[in-house]
């Protein structure tokens, strides 16, 4: 089942008592809620549980990246779970990424598989130093076209590149974009930021959006707020 909103918030918490909390003040029926490394090493399996009961689509978001039958065996455990999404890094691989894909193929209700692009803390003067060209767009295209070859479902990227991944890989592939930010916020530590009435009009499917939502004071109202903005704008 597709959710009826585009926005996932991210839980980027340390703290569990507090992203229960934040969740308690959203609803699942405008969000869905996506788990990172920091709150999932903290709470485990138990996390994705209670937000299961309380009726959200739980994004597991480890970025998992290793060797082929590894990176399988994580995503089998994240299937187990229940989760709507997971991904992994396309770095990894075209062998890493089919295994994660041939793994998941076997569930009646598998969650889909989303590859990393290029993150959204890099620039193009950050890839140079790690071996990669600096053009984070081309970056991104060719890793993508590398993960849906591979089988996975779509990608995360920065919306920046959302347009060019959309009209290269078609209406099916999912775009799922973070560094999403309201036209006034502060950028933070993103690098590639946008609106999400910019994304949406790109060809993002899904907008991550973390601290725009759970540092607000009324994280509901900002949460209603960025939902008007797309759904005002995208057509909705």
């Amino acid at each position: 089942m597709t959710p009826a909103t585009p926005i996932i918030v991210a839980l980027d918490y340390p703290c569990v008592a507090d992203a229960l909390a934040l969740a308690e003040r959203l609803s699942p029926e405008l969000c869905q809620l996506k788990i990172g490394k920091e709150l999932f090493t903290r709470a485990g399996p138990s996390m994705v549980e209670d937000l299961h009961r309380r009726g959200y689509s739980v994004f597991l978001d480890l970025k998992f990246h290793d060797i082929p039958n590894t990176v399988a065996a994580a995503c089998r455990a994240a299937a187990d779970l229940g989760v709507w999404m997971v991904d992994v890094h396309a770095l990894g691989g075209q062998r890493m990424m089919a295994a994660a894909a041939e793994a998941l193929a076997h569930y009646q209700h598998p969650p889909r598989l989303l590859a990393i692009t290029v993150l959204t803390s890099l620039g193009d003067e950050d890839l140079p130093a790690l071996g990669l060209p600096n053009n984070a767009q081309a970056l991104a295209l060719q890793l993508a076209r590398l993960a849906t070859e591979a089988g996975a479902g779509g990608v995360v990227c920065s919306a920046r590149e959302a347009s060019l991944l959309r009209g290269a890989l078609g209406a099916e592939v999912c775009l799922v974009t973070p560094g999403i930010r309201a036209p006034d916020a502060v950028a933070d530590d993103q690098h590639r930021t946008m609106t999400p009435t910019a994304a949406l009009q790109a060809g993002a499917d899904y907008l991550v959006i973390g601290r725009p939502i759970t540092q607000a004071p009324e994280p509901l109202l900002a949460l209603q707020q960025l939902l008007e903005f797309c759904r005002t704008d995208h057509g909705q």
